[in-house]
């Protein structure tokens, strides 16, 4: 039995590392993906995963295996494919730590995942599959997607989804808003930026949105709202639970890291997502807000991902208060 298994895009990050004595930009190759990376964070926490992917038989397509591996994630169903090249994104990185993208992915390997590919015994022994909406982009991906996410839902596997919007992937806004908004129907529990508010709903505002996807059938909404922290809803309620502050090197995987920690405590509490409360969403928030103050202090995807001890070691750093504390005290003084 695995905690969580994602299935879509496992790629190379080339991160901007400033210029060499000739001016000339240099890059450095870290693994990533929003998949991969979300695992990789669980991972590290202690939840066990698997990833479902397709990468190029190349150098980077071995790399990212053996990362997998190193990161104790089960690689059996990353195929490594002749025919196509590893899907690579090029990333540039502001002074306040916000990225902008350029990819080589025309195709990229990770579009060309099967139906038939798919383990469907391990999906069915899974507690969480998680999936994306870069795997929708292009076929045959977007019906291996939606053939696990079946498969998933047959089997009583809890969904998790996260739509991670990435314009220049996309042929044009419309598309992608149709194909995004497709998988939402089958989440149980689903995580969107502020950004992307517009997008999974009719509505911009995080809190109406997240409440538009609950009455949808979104058992757990979560919306990330950068140094603001996130607002956590279920049917029991919704709340602001607020971020660390921090200084960002790099926001890449910052989301991920939000993910990876919070799906890591819903596979440890040993419940469906209706049955928790929103005191516990809420400390299950805080927890995964932790970890991603300590992803965007270092740079890279799945190299920032941070482990149990340094989360728990944030958490205890705010003043000296218990967890209980620090979330009630912030909430009470910020937020009502």
């Amino acid at each position: 039995m695995f905690d969580i298994t994602a299935l879509g895009e496992i790629l190379i990050d080339f991160t901007d590392q400033g210029k060499n004595e000739d001016g000339i930009r240099l890059f450095a190759q870290n693994p990533g993906g929003a998949p991969a990376n979300m695992l990789s964070c669980a991972s590290r926490l202690g939840a066990s995963c698997a990833f479902i992917g397709k990468a190029g038989n190349d150098m980077h397509g071995q790399f990212l295996r053996d990362t997998l591996i190193k990161e104790h994630i089960d690689a059996g169903n990353l195929i490594l494919d002749n025919d196509c090249f590893t899907t690579l994104a090029f990333v540039s990185i502001s002074d306040d730590g916000e990225r902008s993208f350029s990819f080589a992915r025309k195709p990229g390997a990770d579009t060309g995942l099967r139906e038939d590919e798919i383990d469907e015994e391990l999906i069915a022994s899974s507690r969480i599959l998680h999936v994306g909406s870069l795997s929708l982009t292009d076929e045959p991906a977007r019906s291996a997607t939606m053939k696990a996410v079946d498969l998933a839902k047959k089997n009583g596997v809890m969904v998790s989804y996260d739509p991670n919007y990435r314009a220049s992937l996309w042929h044009d806004r419309e598309e992608a808003i149709k194909q995004m908004r497709s998988v939402t129907a089958f989440a149980d529990l689903m995580k969107i930026s502020d950004e992307e508010a517009g997008l999974l709903t009719d509505h911009e505002d995080p809190k109406q949105a997240a409440e538009e996807l609950i009455r949808s059938g979104v058992r757990i909404c979560a919306v990330t709202l950068g140094k603001g922290g996130a607002y956590i809803c279920s049917k029991a309620g919704g709340r602001i639970v607020p971020g660390f502050e921090t200084t960002a090197a790099d926001t890449t995987g910052a989301g991920d890291s939000f993910w990876g920690a919070f799906l890591y405590k819903i596979s440890r509490s040993g419940k469906r997502p209706e049955e928790l409360s929103l005191t516990e969403l809420s400390e299950f928030t805080a927890f995964a807000n932790a970890a991603a103050s300590l992803c965007v202090e270092r740079r890279g995807g799945i190299p920032s991902m941070p482990v149990l001890c340094e989360v728990e070691d944030r958490l205890r750093s705010m003043q000296g208060y218990g967890f209980g504390d620090i979330l009630l005290k912030h909430i009470m003084e910020k937020w009502i």
